[in-house]
């Protein structure tokens, strides 16, 4: 027999950066939705990292940081 525990959820507002507290969640927000177009329009176009680089005026590892998510981000507010 299977024991069912009750689950606790919360509804988002629509911005995550806002529900887990960080600090300026609009921007936040906006960052990541720039990333993911960027990282499209990479795909569509079929660029390597340098190549996209070259075209951006960045170097390979910012393109490689913005493709993996890890943008700088603000701090959580307490």
């Amino acid at each position: 027999m299977a024991m069912h525990s009750r689950i606790t959820v919360t509804p988002s507002s629509g911005n995550v950066f806002a529900d887990l507290g960080f600090a300026e969640p609009g921007e936040e927000l906006a960052k990541a939705q720039l990333a993911s177009l960027i990282g499209q329009v990479i795909k569509k176009r079929r660029l390597t990292q340098a190549a996209a680089a070259a075209l951006m005026g960045v170097d390979q590892p910012k393109v490689s940081a913005l493709l993996n998510d890890e943008l700088p981000t603000s701090r959580a507010s307490a």
